[in-house]
């Protein structure tokens, strides 16, 4: 079940690529963006995360905490997303827990849909290709802005597999 703006985000404990496990609730008084993916060759969300580098300081700057959860195992982050070192914790659930109680979805429909052809060429042209995938492939992203009382602010569900909640989105929520 999708989760809705005004519900409190769901509590977890999950392992991190390089780091101790992170438990959500360690950030209560702070606002985190919560960031779901694919998986960590993916070509699209290695560009989202590169672009999430590039104003991680901007970000923090306003008290953001950045959280992006892969369905990889954690091997595979050294081989792809690991090698733009992101700068926040980025946790592995190759189960899929973290997908289902946050409500994501996997349609076939989002992967094969011509609106992703865009956002290939521009993952292609920043250097990042095709790659073996060690998840669900027709996974669809999410976004979600959790205020510093542990209730969702805003929601963002993908419609096709390269959607992601619009940055400038986020920079408002930031303030």
């Amino acid at each position: 079940m999708k989760l809705k703006a005004g519900q409190k985000a769901p509590d977890f404990t999950a392992q991190v690529w390089n780091g101790p496990d992170l438990k959500l609730s360690d950030f209560k008084g702070q606002k985190v963006w919560l960031a779901f993916f694919r998986y960590a060759a993916c070509p699209l969300c290695n560009l989202r995360v590169r672009d999430i580098i590039r104003r991680y300081d901007s970000l923090t700057a306003r008290g953001v905490k950045v959280v992006a959860v892969f369905q990889s195992p954690k091997e595979s982050f050294d081989e792809y997303v690991g090698r733009q070192n992101p700068p926040f914790p980025m946790i592995s659930d190759p189960e899929e827990k973290l997908y289902r109680q946050y409500g994501l979805e996997a349609k076939l429909g989002a992967f094969l849909s011509p609106k992703n052809l865009a956002y290939a060429a521009e993952a292609a042209k920043a250097g990042f290709i095709s790659m073996t995938p060690d998840g669900t492939k027709t996974r669809i992203p999410a976004d979600f802005l959790i205020g510093p009382d542990g209730t969702i602010e805003d929601v963002f569900y993908g419609e096709i597999i390269a959607e992601h909640i619009p940055l400038e989105r986020v920079e408002k929520w930031a303030g």
